[in-house]
């Protein structure tokens, strides 16, 4: 028994034993089986890493294979060509605004932005920008993560020199190969430029949303001014956490619309809760403390937004618009020259000029010029009022026009003006009005209207240049005679006066104060085949001219082809208030780059078109205007009367146009007034040109007012050597003689001393002990059968004294009439007779009663008649033979006639 148990004993032990072993055996091959199929995995997994680090990095070359590797200079001139907006500015460099273009953005230097906004920008969009190098690895494997999971939160790992690459070398693309040669690039760029470089690129690029115009705007400068109408280095805290808030969304963030008003309330939260998130952001990262935290969580930050204002091409659109088209033709002609071409080839080639124009309007756009101009802020600003709520433009007229949808129309049109201010010895425009309204009507009437400039061309091409040539003098005598004028190669012209009348025998200078229209084409006839046009004018910057303007006579009267420009015909005026020099007119002062390197600067040249001695009679005749003639309301309405102002009024055809042009010795002003769709501007009250005038003074006036030391000189026009006053004869203009002066007739004028008169005067001598005219005075006048009473009609004295030659050349209808005249009960006079009408011409035998002063000639137009002129001949030049007209006598007393009609 014992035996058996002990064995038992045994073989249970044995067995205990075994089976111990036997599981520490287990024990033992399964920690080596797992240990083992670890070793294996990680093995594995450090192949697949290592394969897949392979494959990645082989990916990533792939993506960046064409990406080429650029120099440093290169990366930084792409990081640096940034779209920055062109500045205008006003004379002595006051600010206007900035050309109209899609993003506005203006430049500025790190120290000269506020810390609190760098500091909110770092907080929220780069953290570890201090730090890095270029990009932050584990945001770059976040953001890799988000996306291969489609994760509804998507952080984004761009640092913002990533985001500097992106905006200024790539592009916005969404794809992992921009992202690769965006993190290469940020990299190498961040071996280009210090932190500092960085930064401020980054806060001159990065957009901001909308300003207060509703404009587009990128940069910080761009944003403070627009947002807040502050300068960048001036933003408070709240400000400045506000924009730092706007580049992760800046349209949803923005405080504007587009049309510039401030969004309702809901939609400015959005805003508003960034701007908190930032704040929070930079408490966090300890740029601010709690307290400065608190402050600006609680502060009311909507009443700092600025107020809507219009953008600089509403509140002055004339003149922004005007700036940028002549600073495109600047830097087209710049961008050309660098091509090899000159500006003669641009105008020779209309694709050519364009494509330039196109290009430099680009780059206007672009590349951040500061334009500076000649314009007076102040007299700009006063004057654009002034001609916006003028009170006697008078009715708007109607017209038809053609709509958007093909339909006719008839719309009411306003009577416009344009206006412009230049400095004689300059050149400068100083100021100018484009018209009523901007809003309503972008056509500039100062600088891009042509128009029909009327009698304010007989000083250019008639007056001033007759002198020049030596054939006339203030004081030569002119026949204010009805004449047609027969030219080579065109059609009999016959002017008329205003109202039809006439005035016998005045001297030049009458002519031209009272702006009669026969005496100055006759004038013009004796010089046109000089080509004065050529010869003068143009030289006086007139650049609208035909080959037929040049010999048409017409063109004394202002009929020409296409007309001129406001800008252009007050620019001519200037070279008599520049004692007969002429100075191009200019409005771009200079033009220079972001940096402040100067691309342009403009230089005055003046040429001489008159002598000083023609220049300074043209301006004392021209001062009888203003003093005794067509424009005394002018003078009568200016604030400062003692200014020496000379000029001339004009009209044109139909009386569409009224002009008046003036200057004194610093500048020179003109106004003009019509309808853009030309039309008869005569109304009931006050007349055109009184309307024109008015408007001409104020303008002045107010001018004056800002600049009276400019406007208003206390010098007259001097004087110079080579002149002397003379007495000439009233009738021939020779040298006055006994005869003459028993008529008295004798007058005194200004003359150039190579002109004087030396030759008797030989319009008169005795015959039978009677002082009559010298019948080869008559006929070297062509006055045969001209009245002594149409030769002197406001000098009876004169009328009885001079007879007649024996050869009856010249007859008295007063004694050749006075045995039948007839007086009427009523005291109107009796009709013309022996009325007919043949060749363009209307002919009558005079009425029988005496103190016949002419004839009313009208025409039937559509119900009605019109009056088209009056004659106190036997004779008038008509328009056509077809139409019906009508002709009555016309008494002293303004009675008239019975009516005669055929």
């Amino acid at each position: 028994m014992q035996i058996k148990a002990i064995w038992t004993r045994i073989s249970k032990r044995i067995a205990e034993a075994w089976k111990a072993g036997r599981i520490q055996r287990n024990s033992r091959i399964t920690y080596d089986v797992i240990w083992n199929l670890f070793l294996f995995f990680l093995l594995i997994a450090g192949v697949g890493i290592f394969f897949a680090a392979g494959a990645g990095a082989g990916y990533f070359a792939s993506l960046v294979k064409n990406e080429p590797v650029r120099s440093y200079d290169s990366m930084k001139e792409d990081i640096y060509d940034y779209e920055e907006t062109s500045s205008i500015y006003f004379a002595d460099d006051v600010f206007l605004g900035n050309i109209k273009t899609d993003l506005y953005r203006e430049d500025v230097d790190l120290d000269s932005i506020s810390p609190y906004v760098v500091n909110g920008i770092i907080a929220t969009e780069d953290d570890n920008f201090e730090t890095h190098d270029g990009v932050v690895p584990k945001s770059i494997l976040r953001a890799l993560m988000q996306e291969a999971t489609n994760s509804e939160t998507k952080t984004g790992g761009s640092t913002l020199t990533q985001q500097l690459v992106k905006n200024q070398i790539l592009t916005n693309e969404v794809s992992f190969e921009r992202k690769a040669k965006e993190i290469i690039l940020a990299m190498r760029l961040e071996k280009v430029m210090n932190k500092d470089e960085i930064l401020e690129a980054y806060m001159n690029i990065v957009p901001f949303g909308r300003n207060a115009s509703g404009n587009n705007i990128a940069g910080v400068q761009t944003a403070a001014q627009g947002i807040f109408g502050v300068d960048a280095r001036d933003l408070t805290l709240p400000q400045a956490a506000f924009l730092a808030g706007l580049p992760q969304s800046p349209t949803a963030y923005s405080p504007f619309t587009n049309s510039g008003e401030l969004k309702e309330e809901t939609a400015l939260q959005p805003g508003l809760n960034r701007m908190k998130q930032v704040l929070n952001r930079m408490l966090d990262e300890g740029y601010i403390d709690q307290k400065e935290y608190e402050e600006a969580i609680g502060y009311d930050i909507v009443k700092d937004f600025a107020e809507a204002k219009p953008a600089s091409t509403d509140e002055y659109g004339y003149l922004t618009t005007e700036v940028e088209q002549r600073a495109a033709d600047i830097i087209a002609i710049q961008l050309a020259d660098q091509d090899g071409y000159s500006e003669k080839d641009l105008n020779k080639d209309d694709d050519l000029k364009n494509e330039y124009l196109e290009k430099a309007e680009r780059d206007i756009r672009q590349k951040g010029y500061q334009i500076h101009t000649t314009i007076n802020k102040d007299m700009y600003v006063a004057q654009q009022k002034i001609a916006k709520d003028y009170a006697y433009y008078q009715p708007d007229h109607w017209v038809e026009r053609t709509n958007g949808d093909g339909e006719t129309e008839t719309v009411s049109e306003p009577i416009e003006a344009g206006s412009i201010m230049i400095e004689n010895s300059t050149g400068k425009i100083l100021s100018f009005v484009g018209g009523r309204d901007y809003e309503k009507n972008q056509v500039n009437h100062a600088t891009d209207t042509k128009r029909s400039n009327g009698s304010t061309m007989k000083p250019l091409l008639v007056y001033a240049p007759a002198m020049e040539e030596g054939t006339l003098q203030p004081g030569s005598v002119i026949p204010d005679i009805s004449k047609s004028f027969s030219v080579p190669g065109q059609k009999a012209y016959s002017p008329g006066n205003y109202g039809g009348t006439y005035h016998g025998l005045v001297t030049a200078r009458k002519a031209l104060e009272e702006s009669y229209n026969v005496p100055a084409t006759r004038a013009y006839a004796d010089i046109v085949n000089l080509n004065p046009a050529s010869k003068y004018v143009e030289k006086m910057g007139i650049t609208t001219l035909t080959e037929g303007d040049h010999y048409n006579l017409s063109a004394a009267l202002g009929g020409i082809a296409y007309g001129t420009t406001v800008e252009e015909d007050v620019n001519a005026y200037a070279t008599f208030g520049n004692n007969g020099e002429f100075t191009d007119a200019y409005m771009i002062e200079s033009i220079t780059t972001k940096d402040g390197k100067e691309v342009y600067k403009h230089e005055s040249k003046s040429n001489k078109v008159f002598s000083p001695q023609t220049n300074y009679l043209m301006l004392d005749m021209m001062r009888g205007v203003l003093d005794n003639g067509t424009a005394t309301y002018a003078k009568s309405q200016l604030s400062n009367k003692s200014v020496d102002w000379a000029g001339k009024t004009g009209t044109s055809q139909d009386y569409h146009d009224s002009w008046f042009v003036a200057t004194n010795p610093n500048v020179t002003v003109g106004v003009w007034m019509g309808y853009d769709k030309q039309d008869s501007i005569q109304t009931s009250g006050m007349g055109y040109s009184q309307r024109n005038q008015l408007l001409w003074t104020q303008l002045v006036n107010s001018a004056t007012k800002i600049d009276p030391d400019l406007m208003a000189p206390s010098k007259s026009f001097k004087q110079p050597d080579g002149l002397t006053k003379a007495s000439y004869c009233a009738i021939g203009g020779g040298k006055p003689t006994d005869l003459c002066k028993q008529a008295g007739l004798v007058k005194t004028d200004l003359f150039d001393k190579d002109h004087v008169p030396t030759k008797a005067d030989d319009s008169l001598i005795r015959q039978n002990g009677k002082i009559v005219l010298n019948p080869d005075f008559v006929k070297a006048n062509e006055l045969q059968g001209v009245s002594i009473e149409q030769l002197f009609p406001n000098n009876e004295k004169v009328q009885k004294l001079i007879g007649t030659a024996a050869s009856g050349s010249t007859t008295s209808k007063k004694s050749a009439d006075a045995g039948d005249t007839v007086k009427t009960s009523s005291g109107a006079p009796l009709p013309p007779t022996n009325v007919s009408k043949a060749d363009n011409k209307l002919t009558w035998t005079q009425s029988k009663t005496d103190d016949v002063k002419g004839y009313r000639i009208l025409q039937r137009q559509g119900d009605d008649f019109k009056q088209i002129g009056f004659s106190d001949q036997s004779s008038f030049n008509l328009p056509d033979t077809e139409s019906t007209y009508q002709i009555k006598a016309v008494g002293k007393d303004d009675k008239e006639s019975e009516t005669i009609t055929l």
